[in-house]
């Protein structure tokens, strides 16, 4: 199986948090256009399955003995234009699937995770790649342009957020339900079960394919799935939430983006209840004038929910990157005007009254997100304490 050692990519002051790591990899196609994938929390390099499938036609990694097929139902976008035109590379990030797993919370950063996708670039010899992430890959990948925006031809950022407390759900009896439903989860059956509800809308489960719902089609699926990587190890994921609770970009790597010269479309699920829409068309208008802004109706998943939308979108950043269209041509945001209220996307037709009630929301949004974060870390603290305080139990001796 193809891996890519990190250390062996790194300078000697980088190995502490990288000696022995592996980064599991497959491509798929081939082509001179380069597109590297980044995968989201707790997910594999075949979460991106749909977009594999719709960029390069091919349903089989390159490395597969067996004879590749095309999937003509894949949601490809112009098979016949694509065909041998691009390379496709998605892998597991640390913490997940084939790759390492470090003990230590602190070996999980976004900027740390970016190193290790550089390092896999270096190790593919592609000097330059199309950088599409989703959800936490999304944070890497805006990491990874700002380390070295030269290597990087387009950014696409599927469902992302700024990190912090922007990764905190909207706060609901749903969302808590999902959250401790998620927390008890201990078997692939339960796994499968509560990620349906974070990744899809409800109307999209409840669809009828043939005889059967989609739900209980992807719950099979995802139970297969599962099984096969095995659910996510603590290491794994308590490093990976830290990456996302840790992860902030700061203005001079967004300034870095913004002046890089590649183009930029960030796509969102209207109906994501974890990682909110408000906070990606910010990031956005942020990125202005080189970001397009495309909002789907879907969930968390939209590339699975919308694939034919997504991987649309994705063909036309490529395509309009490699003919050099000028930014203010892509982008769709309204331009920034000085005492405008674009930043906020609120219609001019809002009064003073209304943006002062929303101000007022917003900030009462973030005291819940902070307390919410307070209970959680008190919460685990209590519990490692009560952990570390449980009376031994001292067996008969055998002498």
């Amino acid at each position: 199986m193809p891996f890519c050692k990190v250390a062996d990519r790194q300078s000697d002051t980088e190995r502490a948090c990288d000696n022995g790591i592996e980064i599991f990899y497959r491509t798929y196609g081939h082509g001179p256009t380069k597109v590297l994938l980044i995968t989201g929390l707790a997910g594999t390099h075949d979460s991106w399955g749909p977009q594999i499938k719709g960029l390069t036609g091919s349903d089989r990694p390159n490395d597969d003995d067996k004879m590749r097929t095309v999937d003509q139902n894949s949601g490809a976008v112009g098979d016949s234009e694509m065909d041998g035109e691009i390379e496709v590379c998605a892998f597991d990030n640390r913490g997940m699937g084939s790759s390492s797993v470090p003990t230590q919370k602190s070996y999980y950063t976004t900027k740390i995770m970016a190193k290790d996708a550089i390092a896999l670039l270096d190790h593919l010899g592609w000097q330059k790649a199309h950088i599409f992430g989703h959800s936490m890959g999304a944070m890497i990948a805006c990491k990874l342009a700002a380390l070295v925006p030269d290597r990087v031809l387009s950014l696409a950022l599927l469902n992302v957020t700024g990190g912090g407390f922007e990764c905190f759900p909207k706060l609901d009896r749903q969302t808590v339900s999902i959250a401790i439903r998620f927390l008890r989860a201990k078997t692939p059956e339960q796994r499968a079960a509560v990620d349906l509800d974070t990744h899809y809308t409800k109307e999209y489960l409840e669809e009828y394919v043939g005889s059967k719902t989609r739900r209980a089609i992807l719950y099979q699926e995802y139970v297969k799935s599962i099984s096969s990587t095995g659910m996510q190890s603590n290491y794994g994921f308590e490093g990976q939430i830290n990456a996302c609770w840790t992860h902030k970009m700061m203005q001079t790597e967004i300034e870095v983006i913004r002046s890089a010269g590649f183009l930029v479309t960030v796509i969102h699920g209207r109906h994501d209840i974890i990682a909110q829409i408000y906070y990606a068309r910010r990031l956005a208008e942020n990125l202005q004038p080189v970001a397009r802004m495309i909002d789907l109706h879907g969930g968390h998943l939209v590339s699975h929910e919308r694939t034919e939308e997504v991987n649309q979108a994705l063909y036309d950043l490529i395509k309009a990157s490699e003919s050099k269209i000028s930014p203010h041509n892509w982008t769709n945001l309204p331009q920034k005007n000085s005492g405008s209220a674009s930043l906020r996307w609120i219609s001019p037709s809002r009064t003073s009254t209304d943006l002062s009630t929303f101000g007022i929301a917003e900030k009462i949004n973030l005291c819940l997100l902070y307390m919410c974060k307070l209970f959680v870390s008190v919460f685990e603290h209590t519990r490692r304490t009560q952990r570390s305080l449980r009376p031994v139990r001292v067996e008969a001796s055998l002498t």
